[in-house]
């Protein structure tokens, strides 16, 4: 608990407009959940913790006008963040709600966790800074309560799920392949595609590494002899971030050995050898990522049925005010000792 609480303290907390008459009070309602009331002060102080994280990890790429460059189409940053943390707030109240449901509390350790957390928090931040990110004790302990308990429904409700995978259903088979790009850099290092011309230069060299490759038994060697680069991957017939779709689907269907044609990709043209038919330890792997998928699917199907009779409202008014570009806040990150009581 303490660990996770170092990267509460906001260290500075630099105004670039002053938050006074923006009329935000704490006490105002921004959401009703199921007949509970989410104050405007925990709302705004789990925001700015929010907008403290992205803004050290994004500031530097997107500049001062972060929050209001376009995340996705009739969408800023701002509103994105935004959504995602009312949302996973009105989340936290209906697993607060369904606590019994899964027979889940918090013991005297924890409770106690919190509460030496929040008092931390207040000795760590002067007044001012604590009142532009509505960091009452009163809000900080709210909050660590709601995230311990949402951590803990989130491990019950994802028992659930069904965690039996078989090899057949995660097998991965292996692979050497050449990528035969038809991208390059500029002096910049930005990537710029080749001319039609040369596209189908590089395609013509891939089909005649096809046609040489399956004429060998060593596929490395071969590629090495012609100044190609080449690449392992695990792979199934559905692709992955490493093997495209069309690339895992041709070499899906040949035997230990096989060698493809040239496959055409956005990217650029693949060549590549089965090397195995059952890769155990990416299977493994692939295993994993099925629970975990599983995992949050369950977690995703209880949450949407809640959130459908929740019977949620949002006061769309006081929750504009919380508004990231009158506030630039950092985080203080330096390490606390770690506890080692249950709230971990």
């Amino acid at each position: 608990m303490k660990k996770r609480l170092a990267m509460l303290v906001l260290a500075g907390a630099m105004v670039t407009s002053s938050l006074t008459g923006c009329g935000l009070k704490d006490s105002a309602t921004v959401a009703t959940v199921a007949g509970d009331e989410i104050p405007a002060g925990l709302a705004n102080f789990y925001a700015r913790m929010t907008q403290a994280q992205y803004e050290s990890m994004y500031s530097s790429y997107l500049g001062d006008n972060m929050w209001t460059t376009e995340a996705s189409e009739g969408k800023t940053y701002e509103k994105l963040v935004k959504d995602e943390v009312l949302k996973d707030l009105e989340n936290m109240y209906l697993l607060e709600d369904h606590m019994d449901d899964y027979k889940i509390s918090l013991s005297d350790d924890e409770k106690k966790a919190i509460k030496d957390a929040a008092k931390e928090f207040s000795k760590d931040n002067d007044k001012d800074d604590k009142e532009k990110v509505s960091g009452d004790t009163e809000y900080v302990e709210r909050y660590l309560t709601l995230a311990t308990i949402k951590q803990k429904m989130t491990d019950a409700i994802e028992a659930e799920a069904d965690t039996n995978v078989t090899d057949d259903e995660a097998k991965q088979k292996a692979m050497q392949y050449v990528l035969f790009s038809v991208n390059t850099t500029d002096a910049n290092g930005v990537y710029q595609s080749l001319s039609d011309e040369e596209k189908a230069n590089v395609k013509a060299n891939a089909e005649a590494f096809a046609e040489g490759a399956k004429e060998t038994s060593d596929f490395e060697g071969f590629a090495q002899t012609q100044g190609y680069t080449v690449s392992e991957a695990s792979f199934d017939g559905e692709g992955s971030a490493s093997v495209p779709e069309a690339l895992a689907k041709a070499a899906d269907a040949l035997d230990e050995g096989g060698v493809t044609d040239c496959i055409e990709t956005d990217n650029g043209y693949y060549v590549a050898k089965v090397t195995s038919l059952f890769d155990q330890e990416a299977t493994e792997e692939k295993k994993q990522t099925i629970i975990s998928q599983r995992k949050q699917d369950k977690y995703d199907e209880v949450i949407k049925g809640w959130r459908k009779k929740g019977d949620i409202s949002v006061k769309k008014s006081v929750w504009k005010k919380v508004d990231f570009n009158d506030l630039k806040v950092t985080l203080h990150t330096e390490d606390s000792e770690e506890s080692t009581d249950s709230a971990n």
